[in-house]
């Protein structure tokens, strides 16, 4: 299974490509533009994603040897976070699974945080403490099984 994740809920433009459970390529692009202001701006970092996304995308199938026609399905950060950069990655993403016929998957962008650690080669043990660090939603987690945690 090969699947095209897409990441656009705050100041970085990112995508990656996993192929059964294995990071093949990620691509994240910051955007340096707001240390002018001192922190993010939403309509600049919704904007900065539109201009962005589509060449991040590419470069991440580029970067792992794949084309879009190889890609079984979309992942994309869905919430929390900042509603136009949201909205522009969850748009490109509908809009590339409509056109590929692919399945589309809207992922919490805490819950993602979450399941990152599930990627490594060491899985955790169940219960487990996790420590999510994202800007306002940094938070313990106290996980006791799959989808049973608080």
């Amino acid at each position: 299974m090969i699947i095209l994740g897409i990441e656009s809920s705050c100041d970085e433009t990112a995508a990656a490509v996993c192929n059964d459970g294995i990071i093949v390529s990620s691509i994240v692009k910051s955007q340096e533009i707001h240390k002018h202001y001192g922190g993010v701006v939403p309509e600049i970092a919704s904007r900065e994603h539109h201009s962005q996304i589509n060449y991040i995308v590419h470069r991440a199938l580029e970067a792992g040897g794949y084309t879009l026609k190889n890609i079984h399905s979309i992942a994309v950060t869905s919430g929390p976070g900042l509603f136009g950069s949201l909205l522009v990655g969850l748009n490109y993403a509908k809009g590339l699974s409509i056109g590929l016929n692919i399945p589309f998957i809207g992922v919490n962008h805490l819950h993602g945080h979450l399941y990152s650690t599930f990627l490594s080669d060491k899985q955790p043990e169940f219960p487990c403490v996790t420590l999510i660090a994202s800007g306002g939603h940094t938070m313990l987690v106290h996980v006791k099984d799959h989808g049973d945690y608080t």
